[in-house]
């Protein structure tokens, strides 16, 4: 592998994970039922993160998931929906003050004038006007309808009114197209006749469409693009823009309370004055529908708690942020639940949403899988990644590092044995040299032995009698083979993990520790099946086989077995009930609960084919049923093997431990 090295610059990221700490999260689900392949469990580590042996936490998804819905819950706490109006309202009231100020200014301008006609003249058109507005209704829109017929006297007056007017048009336009934002101020008549051709050509299109016809899109776009915002390169992308817009006022509206909502659709009638453009906007909504229903409408309500203030541009630009937080979490759920993948998620969006904080959570979980694919552990095929031979060893040494952890502190001294030998790995015991033994001198000892002789001289002369070597352990080879029981009833009683759990910390420790061993594995249900220890997390279950053949297991055990001429040969065996199936002479499988005294006898058969071949047989039984034990009992009379009954959680103490000390014998 080869790596880079430079000059650190301040703009290097640096993950605070490593690929070990990453691996060793990933173990533990690779070896869990629940997660039997690597891409679920890089799933799970993506949803609910994980932490490092030092406290650190990388967040999930999940986390995010939940601190964007807490942000989207604190702006609904915060605001009063219902003030929009009141703020229009206030914006009406402050021009009809205005107004009457103008009035009676000008009255006082001509208080003092000689021509009174002039001046009874103004007094009534100002007494008339001045009842007009006493009579405007309390309703915003219904007022605007009026003001809008009305003369106004007051400049000032004037120019708030069409400010105003302006700027609702512009808000409620941009629900529509969000380049009339930037369109609709100071429009001219020119350009408001160009905004009803552009929604009828629109419309045309669409109905093109819904008719088989090809859309004319890119024309519409040179000839309309300035209405809508740039990036929009298919008809579908201006169809889920117009969409989006118009749902930010159908949330508005239905987020408000019956009596606001009516008074908002009454000002909405008011502005769009234009029958003509109104009813071409009804029915494009009409075909947007029709054409793309939206299968979660975005024009949801929001249930507003809160008393801040707020106008009807910032209540619009709140529904944007609002259903932009509603797609952010439908995207963070679907990465979750694995239909889209994490690089599919918007960094920018989740920036804006919810923070730097956030946007770098989720850039490192993107990064997580390079960093394993960097690192040798995984590597990618097509879609998917798999694990590596190395990356299944790392997995093997976290279930012997899991299940050595347990050990108390006088666990092996219960398998301690007293042989040395010629050959193998030296000890810190030290003997006397004999003829034929390894000269692994201990000088140390061979001069105090030639001190105390001589006694304290120099030089110190060392004598043949005097020579002390290091004592060394026979090394001995075996071959194993690992028999899982692969019945429902493992799954049932959740102690499919550990038996995994065990045979892939078995197969690392003889890769490590003992590499001229042999090890097999063996799953047996109705019948038996060599595995690997790679495959093992691949393992599919059929709900429709039945049966505990541990016959097949032996025979396929023993024919394994004998190609090696080690004099150490042993099955382990791993199980949680007694047998139920065994192969008939037609090799057709034969199964019955509770298990008929045939089943038990065959297997018995084959169980004393392997003692005449000295392999022994050794039990671990997950379960304590009397009639297990009774076949238990049976099957270590014929074959002298040991059994022994553990619990899930001891079960690799167990087997583990008791491998290790059949493989050192000191002789002396």
């Amino acid at each position: 592998m080869l790596y880079r090295y430079s000059r650190w610059d301040g703009t290097q990221q640096v993950l605070p994970f490593d690929a070990d700490e990453v691996m060793d999260a990933l173990s533990e689900d690779l070896m869990n039922d629940n997660y039997n392949d690597l891409m679920s469990a890089m799933q799970k580590l993506y949803r609910w993160g994980f932490n490092n042996q030092m406290g650190d936490r990388m967040a999930g998804l999940q986390e995010l998931l939940d601190r964007l819905r807490a942000r989207r819950q604190a702006e609904m706490n915060r605001y009063d929906l219902d003030s929009v109006m009141q703020d229009i309202r206030e914006k009406l009231d402050q021009v009809v003050q205005q107004e009457r100020k103008g009035l009676q200014k000008r009255l006082e301008e001509t208080a003092d004038s000689d021509q009174k006609e002039l001046r009874n003249l103004l007094e009534k058109q100002v007494n008339k006007k001045q009842q007009y507005l006493d009579k405007l209704p309390q309703d915003p829109g219904q007022q605007i309808r009026q003001l809008n017929d009305y003369e106004f006297m007051d400049n000032d007056a004037r120019q708030q009114f069409q400010e105003l007017m302006q700027q609702i048009q512009q808000q409620m336009l941009g629900s529509y197209f969000q380049g009339m934002k930037q369109a609709i101020e100071g429009i001219t008549p020119e350009q408001k006749a160009e905004m009803r051709n552009m929604v009828q050509e629109l419309n045309q299109m669409l109905q093109d469409k819904a008719q088989g016809k090809e859309p004319k899109f890119q024309q519409f776009m040179q000839k309309y693009g300035h209405f809508f915002p740039p990036g929009l390169n298919s008809l579908d992308d201006l169809i889920k823009h117009l969409q989006r817009q118009m749902a930010q006022m159908q949330s508005l509206m239905n987020s408000m309370s019956p009596e606001q909502r009516r008074q908002l659709e009454s000002m909405m009638n008011a502005m769009l004055q234009d029958d003509r453009l109104r009813m071409d906007l009804a029915r494009l909504a009409a075909n947007l529908e029709q054409l793309y229903p939206m299968r979660n409408p975005m024009g949801q309500r929001y249930p507003f708690q809160g008393d801040e203030n707020l106008g009807l541009g910032e209540a619009m630009d709140l529904m944007s942020r609002l259903q932009e937080m509603d797609m952010l979490e439908k995207d963070l759920k679907d990465v979750q639940y694995g239909n889209k993948g994490l690089g599919q998620l918007d960094p920018e969006k989740v920036h804006d949403l919810m923070g730097e904080e956030a946007a770098a959570q989720v850039e490192q979980l993107g990064e997580l899988a390079k960093l394993l694919e960097d690192a040798g552990y995984i590597e990618k095929k097509g879609a998917r990644y798999d694990l590596t031979p190395r990356g299944m060893r790392k997995i093997g040494q976290k279930a012997l590092k899991d299940i050595f952890s347990q050990l108390k502190k006088d666990s092996f001294g219960k398998h301690k044995t007293s042989f040395t030998g010629s050959g193998g790995e030296r000890t810190d015991v030290a003997k006397k040299y004999e003829f034929g033994d390894p000269f692994l001198l201990d000088l140390e000892k061979t001069v105090m032995n030639a001190v105390f002789r001589e006694g304290p001289m120099t030089p110190v002369r060392i004598q043949p009698p005097d020579f002390e070597v290091y004592r060394t352990e026979l090394i001995t080879s075996s071959s194993t083979v690992l028999m899982l029981d692969m019945s429902r009833s493992m799954i049932l009683r959740n102690c499919w993990a550990a038996a995994k759990k065990v045979a892939m910390a078995l197969n690392q420790l003889i890769q490590s520790q003992f590499p001229r061993d042999n090890l097999y594995i063996i799953g047996f249900s109705d019948r038996a099946r060599r595995m690997t220890a790679e495959g093992l997390n691949q393992v599919q279950w059929n709900e429709q086989v039945y049966g505990t053949n541990m016959q097949h297991g032996f025979i396929m055990a023993r024919q394994l077995l004998g190609k090696h001429k080690s004099g150490n040969k042993q099955i382990i065996m791993i199980t949680d009930g007694e047998p139920t199936a065994h192969l008939e002479e037609d090799g057709q499988v034969f199964f019955s609960y509770p298990p008929t005294q045939r089943t038990v006898s065959e297997t018995l058969k084959e169980a004393a084919r392997c003692t005449r071949e000295n392999i022994v047989i050794n039990t671990f039984m997950l379960e304590k049923s009397r009639y297990l034990a009774k076949f238990i009992e049976q099957l270590t009379q014929v074959n002298k093997g040991r059994a022994f009954y553990s619990s899930p959680e001891s079960l690799g103490e167990y087997i583990l431990v008791d491998y290790v000390s059949q493989k050192r014998k000191h002789v002396k």
